[in-house]
């Protein structure tokens, strides 16, 4: 872009007065010393958002501030910045605000932002802050939730009139409120989502109830919205294929294009980033933008400065992705088995929930090669037509994706959320509504497992928070929460796959495995991300990666989840093809028997990736509390300022042997020799972003007995547990659930005999 052409384009983004447009009223009167030092914060703000004035009118605004005669000099400043002015704004004495549209051409840019100054008369001497809204700016969904509102409808046809994103400037060096002077002028900028001729309504005041009457605080403006640039993308792997990625763009300002505020479907509000297949294109305004483009986290992330020229009507730009953990190319395969399709931002049709093939989008630009889509309580009934027990017809080979049910918003939902898998049918016998489902987890559960579904609790941690964050510790949690509550019941009746980890604080979720494991049962772990209820950056921030021999296959995949033959993480650090010996986790009942005590051989490649140098981003992470987010981040397992992460061997929840690997991107292949003095379970980790499933070393045929104190932390969780569902449990289950409880007690009594080991 040559000079000339950017002088036109600044002229153009601080539009200043059309031939036709009228006079605002001039203000006499004004003290010609704060008047110039506002007006000079006016022009520093303008400089700062990209939209200086032009050199003369700079000029003229010093000439003016050097004036003896103050009438003069505020002449003279309104002279200058009235033209730049789109609305004048007049408080009376009484404080009632009136509004009038002023000269400057109401021009905006498709997809871009304008700003536009707005000149006050304050007559009441307000020191309040100045606001303005608009219909045509009503959010479309609630933003406090990240989903829609179920309170408020908002019926399709009036989409299309929410248009405009307004923001009032009250940054450095402007002040957030009204000076109190009789005259200040304020910046207004506005985007626009479309191009052509567009009506908004400003709605001004400085606090409840100051409109003035007879709607004079509102001005009708028709805009006239110029298109913007059709900016192509061509986006290739690392072998050369199209494919689809993640690209954030931003300008100088640091603002994010296309506004979420005003976003459609496929695009989501609540995120910063948008999802662009090669050949797809975004709508930018010309100017300079930086463009952050990665494909979930097996990819580097990377950033390239683009420039959309003025008129190009279309152009194109290339992006080369760059992998740095090829997992499938080693026959592991990336899951998330717990996102949602409802609630997120459906624009056509609020109550209903996202569309299959918004969600293939984010499958697909987040590389995730499984993506389970969970029906859930909210848009249950509309939801659940998506349902066929198969694979969706969207799915490829390489990439795939199937519906399936998350137990939430049903009458169990008080014991733990459930994660339901591989279902043939999603309605529990003899109910045609949620409310007639269970009360409680187990009979759920087994009906799950009776059609060869997999299943286990979601969000793990929720209820099981400690204020001890050592693994494991023995507080009690409250068991009062949605996570893995009932768990502590269910898995001694052999009635829970898996728990899951990752989108609750790692303490939480792993405690309470650890101990179950010491006790001797064998429930595996997972990873999700509850998209976008728990997580809603993107899918995928909790993985899953499991081994499958040969052609991908979802059956195979959900089997590799039961089976254990996976490892679970935040996809910045990996642990693949773990070995005791000749035993490989997941395979065989992942059991290695052993004649006596004696030393096994652990091996395992392992990488990770970190920044090489710690950043204000990578120090804000580690240095949240493990109950903060991101709960699961290689961050937090960086070691000091260096590049490395350890790799432990975890023995019935200690770790006994440790390895630093520099986390720069390459697999390492690392071995330990440990030894095992009774049965055990042993697993590797890189804490608190990846973790391994566990082999089972079973020595003289002995059952894993690893820890009296797991198995009373166990027995007293029992307790609690009940003490906080019972009174959730309807009266007609209430003796089958207690039974079940007596159960579980008394197996815990039985484990705590048999354990030798404090």
């Amino acid at each position: 872009m040559n000079a000339s052409t950017r002088a036109v384009i600044l002229l153009l983004l601080l539009a200043p007065a059309s031939t036709t447009a009228g006079e605002l009223p001039r203000v006499p009167g004004v003290p010609r010393q704060p008047l110039a030092a506002q007006a000079r914060r006016v022009v520093e703000a303008l400089d700062l958002i990209g939209r200086p004035l032009p050199r003369a009118d700079r000029d003229r605004l010093e000439r003016a501030s050097t004036l003896d005669d103050d009438a003069e000099a505020a002449d003279e400043i309104q002279d200058v910045l009235d033209p730049y002015c789109l609305v004048g704004v007049s408080i009376n004495p009484e404080s009632r605000v009136k509004a009038q549209q002023g000269p400057a051409d109401p021009s905006l840019m498709q997809q871009g932002w304008r700003a536009f100054l707005i000149k006050v008369h304050n007559e009441a001497g307000v020191t309040a802050p100045l606001r303005v809204a608009s219909p045509n700016a009503a959010p479309i969904y609630s933003r406090s939730t990240g989903s829609p509102d179920p309170k408020q409808t908002i019926l399709p046809e009036t989409i299309p009139d929410r248009w405009v994103e307004l923001s009032l400037y009250d940054d450095r060096p402007l002040n957030p409120t009204l000076s109190g002077l009789p005259l200040e002028y304020r910046i207004l900028q506005i985007y626009s989502r479309d191009a052509g001729p567009r009506e908004a309504k400003l709605t001004f005041d400085v606090g409840q109830g100051t409109q003035d009457l007879g709607f004079r605080s509102d001005v009708d403006i028709l805009f006239q919205s110029e298109p913007g640039v059709v900016v192509a993308f061509e986006v290739r792997d690392e072998d050369g294929t199209p494919t689809m990625a993640s690209f954030l763009i931003r300008d100088p300002q640091g603002r994010v294009y296309p506004s979420p505020g005003r976003r459609l479907a496929p695009d989501f509000f609540f995120h910063p980033q948008v999802y662009r297949k090669s050949g797809e294109s975004v709508i930018l305004p010309p100017g300079t933008f930086d463009v952050e483009f990665t494909r979930g986290p097996e990819y580097r992330v990377k950033h390239r400065e683009i420039t959309v020229e003025e008129g190009a009507g279309t152009q194109t730009e290339a992006f080369e992705l760059e992998r740095w953990a090829d997992l499938a190319g080693l026959g592991w395969y990336s899951g998330d088995h717990h996102v949602h399709a409802a609630g997120c931002a459906h624009y056509e049709s609020p109550t209903e929930g996202v569309q299959p093939e918004h969600m293939m989008r984010h499958i697909l630009g987040e590389d995730l090669v499984v993506g389970c889509v969970l029906s859930w309580g909210p848009c249950w009934y509309y939801q659940k037509q998506f349902f066929d027990g198969k694979l969706h017809p969207l799915s490829t080979p390489d990439y795939l994706m199937r519906y399936d049910v998350e137990v939430s918003g049903f009458p169990s939902s008080h014991a733990g959320h459930l994660c339901l898998l591989r279902l043939t049918e999603d309605d529990y016998p003899g109910t045609s509504l949620i409310e007639e489902w269970p009360s409680w987890d187990l009979p759920v559960l087994k009906w799950g497992k009776s059609q060869g579904a997999v299943v286990g609790f979601s969000h793990s941690g929720w209820g099981l928070q400690t204020d001890s964050k050592e693994l494991p510790n023995y507080e009690i949690p409250p068991y009062d929460g949605i996570g893995a509550n009932e768990y502590v019941v269910d898995v001694v009746h052999d009635a829970v796959d898996f728990i899951s980890s990752v989108d609750t604080p790692a303490p939480y979720e792993l405690n309470i495995w650890y101990h179950t494991l010491n006790c001797g049962f064998r429930c595996r772990i997972s990873g999700e991300t509850d998209f976008p209820c728990i997580y809603g950056e993107r899918v995928g921030l909790g993985r899953s990666y499991v081994k499958v021999d040969g052609q991908l296959d979802y059956d195979r995949w959900v089997q590799g989840i039961k089976d254990g033959r996976s490892y679970v993480g935040d996809g910045k650090s990996h642990l693949v093809d773990f070995t005791i010996d000749d035993v490989a986790v997941g395979e065989e009942g992942s059991e290695l028997g052993l004649d006596g005590p004696g030393e096994v051989t652990v091996s395992v490649r392992a990488a990770a990736l970190l920044e090489p140098e710690v950043t204000d981003r990578t120090e804000a992470i580690r240095s949240r509390p493990l109950d903060q987010q991101p709960y699961w981040d290689v961050e937090r397992a960086r070691v000091g300022d260096s590049r490395t992460v350890p790799v432990e061997v975890v023995v019935n929840g200690q770790p006994v042997a440790r390895r630093e690997i520099e986390a720069d991107g390459s697999f390492n292949d690392l071995s330990f020799e440990v030894p095992i003095e009774r049965s055990s379970w042993v697993a590797l980790r890189i804490y608190p972003s990846s973790h391994t499933n566990p082999i089972f070393v079973v020595v003289d045929d002995a059952p894993i007995r690893a820890s009296r104190r797991s198995a009373e932390w166990c027995l007293e969780g029992v307790d609690r547990c009940w003490s906080q569902k019972a009174g959730n449990t309807r009266p007609e289950d209430r003796d089958e659930a207690e039974a079940a409880y007596e159960v579980a007690r008394e197996a815990y009594r039985r484990i705590l005999a048999e354990s030798e080991v404090e």
